[in-house]
């Protein structure tokens, strides 16, 4: 073999190299995200009943956001930790967004009327009651 041969040979297994590493990474990023089920899911709809703080949003948030390696205290994630009425308050935006969308929780799923109370709770903006 000439070394012109063997030159193009070694660059044709670094860009196989390159591409099966590019191809394994988007498959880690892909398998660790929550999945979409391409539906748009269900229509929250807030019916004017008011949804509280202390009643309704809170115990989803403390069940479901304030945990370890999610939004508990010192968290980094997202918009930081969901601890108490004032973090989740400035973090309504995101907070509604996530859940709406079904991204959040990350390893479970909320039922439409837990979805509801949170979404409406914002909606109606977020009220510390």
């Amino acid at each position: 073999m000439t070394g012109n041969t063997l030159c193009q040979k070694s660059l044709f297994m670094k860009n196989i190299h390159l591409y099966l590493s590019a191809l394994a990474l988007l498959f880690f990023v892909v398998s660790c995200s929550k999945s979409s089920t391409g539906t748009s899911g269900p229509v929250i709809t807030c019916d004017g009943t008011t949804k509280t703080f202390a009643v309704d949003v809170n115990p989803i948030i403390q069940s479901f956001c304030n945990q370890p390696n999610c939004h508990a205290s010192g968290s980094s994630n997202g918009p930081g930790p969901l601890t108490n009425y004032t973090q989740v308050f400035n973090a309504r935006s995101v907070v509604r967004s996530a859940v709406a969308s079904g991204l959040m929780p990350r390893n479970t799923t909320l039922t439409t009327a837990q979805k509801t109370a949170v979404v409406c709770w914002i909606d109606n903006g977020g009220p510390n009651n």
